[in-house]
């Protein structure tokens, strides 16, 4: 791993939000209003890919009662927003791509507020399967769109924080649906979805397209003028613009790539390292933990709702400490402390199963499994929630970004339907042996990240992608 100067102080997360002072290609300009905005508008959409998934936990009883549906029944209305999002992630790189990148968020919202409106008014179940559907495209199209427009549109030394935003919006929304769901009816909580999608919608004109993908298509001068309005007045973007223009021209003699035409030597790295990440993140067993947390805290004598309140208390903290880590201490730092806590983690559950199989140390055996929750889900918080998205937003060229972003996007979704429904299999086969499975594959994520995942770390996305796909801009 490359060794990176550390961030000065003034160029943390925090001083962000007043009137600081940020290093572009070694220039000193005041950090602007319109680069903030532009990734605050971004991560409207992460919300609601977090309210979505949280929508169904909390609804659950109501809408039950209401429509007289069966545990069968609302199974499929959950998982179908897994669906939705699988389709919406196939189609997701190719709509940004033809669209642009603010275009593809709008569109996806608008799917977004017809499945929540198709919900709140449903009275039969096909309405609601129709209206989660929906949500579920809607989110699939932005959990890849959000993160490579702030990836796009952010300086190499502030973009992985700015990234990661995209995590930690996430998690509040989950939570803030949580909270709502706690105190609303189901119906009034399915239009409270539909705020932030109408936010959104209607912040997005007032922020500059992706200077990349205006480059991509041509619109040099569009692309310097974006550029200039993301880095400020007075800042000299001459050096960043030129980058951009020459990567561009560089890749214009090769056409679009399919995703069957990722499958060459020249992205083989790229590919490996964004699918991989992807792969190991889900099948570490997040869904699992979420899914069982309740009945893990049940046998250490806690209550689901004050266990619920414990995960979100180390939740949201650890998200917000990775974004505030991201441009200091690099991407693979923080993702093997990461995996190797929430390896940790899992053991510790792991192992209060095989107490109470064995029927040993019972007093023990509950600590264990609230500790081992708690640590799995600050650690995954830390990096692994998170920093696959932005690294899978950075090692991909532009002429490919499109197609790769689905695939990456699509087996993301694709491997946590497997988890999901795999799981309830899994804890009937043998739940000690579930959760070391999962353990080991934490334990293979380490490993993986220490040998194949580059440190992209104050790099720009050019230099980023030119080292890891060195044939990809030759002749």
């Amino acid at each position: 791993m490359e060794d990176s100067k550390s961030m000065e102080p003034s160029q943390s997360w925090i001083p962000l939000l007043s009137n600081t002072e940020s290093q572009v290609h070694g220039e000193t300009c005041s950090m602007p209003a319109t680069l903030i905005l532009s990734t605050l508008v971004a991560v409207f959409g992460s919300y609601v890919f977090g309210s979505s998934v949280g929508y169904s936990s909390p609804a659950q009883s109501g809408i039950m009662d209401d429509l007289t549906l069966d545990v069968a029944d609302y199974s499929f209305f959950g998982s179908i927003l897994t669906i939705g999002a699988i389709i919406g992630a196939f189609v997701s790189g190719r709509i940004a791509d033809f669209v642009g990148r603010r275009v593809a968020m709008g569109f996806a919202e608008v799917f977004c507020i017809l499945g929540w409106l198709a919900i709140a008014f449903s009275n039969v179940a096909w309405w609601l399967y129709i209206g989660r559907l929906l949500v579920g495209f809607g989110i699939g199209l932005l959990s890849y769109v959000v993160p490579v427009y702030v990836a796009e549109v952010t300086p190499k030394n502030l973009r992985g924080g700015f990234t990661t935003v995209h995590q930690l919006m996430i998690c509040c929304g989950v939570s803030l649906t949580y909270l709502f769901g706690a105190l609303l009816y189901w119906r009034i909580l399915a239009l409270i979805g539909i705020i932030p999608c109408s936010a959104q919608i209607l912040s997005l004109p007032f922020i500059p397209e992706s200077p990349r993908w205006l480059a991509k298509i041509g619109h040099l001068e569009g692309s310097e003028n974006a550029l200039q309005r993301l880095r400020g007045k007075n800042a000299n973007v001459s050096q960043e613009a030129t980058e951009i223009r020459d990567y561009t021209k560089a890749l214009e003699q090769h056409s679009e790539a399919s995703i069957i035409g990722l499958f060459q030597l020249q992205y083989l790295k790229s590919l490996t390292v964004g699918v991989g990440l992807m792969i190991l993140q889900q099948f570490g067993g997040v869904n699992g933990i979420v899914f069982y947390a309740s009945s893990i805290f049940t046998s250490a004598g806690f209550s689901g709702s004050i266990g619920t309140i414990a995960m979100v208390a180390v939740q949201i903290p650890m998200t917000t400490l990775g974004v505030l880590l991201m441009d200091k201490s690099g991407r693979r730092p923080l993702l093997l402390v990461s995996a190797s806590g929430t390896c940790l983690g899992l053991l510790l559950v792991a192992l209060s199963f095989l107490l109470q199989d064995l029927h040993k140390l019972k007093e023990l055996s509950p600590i264990l499994a609230l500790v081992g929750v708690l640590v799995y889900t600050g650690s995954f918080s830390l990096g692994m929630g998170g920093i696959p998205w932005v690294i899978m937003s950075e090692i991909f060229p532009i002429n490919v970004k499109g197609s790769a972003g689905s695939l990456v996007t699509l087996v993301n979704w694709l491997c946590s339907w497997i988890v999901s429904y795999a799981f309830n299999f899994l804890m009937t086969w043998n739940s000690t042996g579930s959760f070391f499975i999962f353990c080991g594959i934490c334990g293979l994520t380490v490993v993986f990240v220490a040998k194949l995942v580059p440190e992209t770390k104050d790099r720009t996305l050019e230099e980023i992608q030119a080292s890891l796909n060195p044939f990809s801009t030759k002749t």
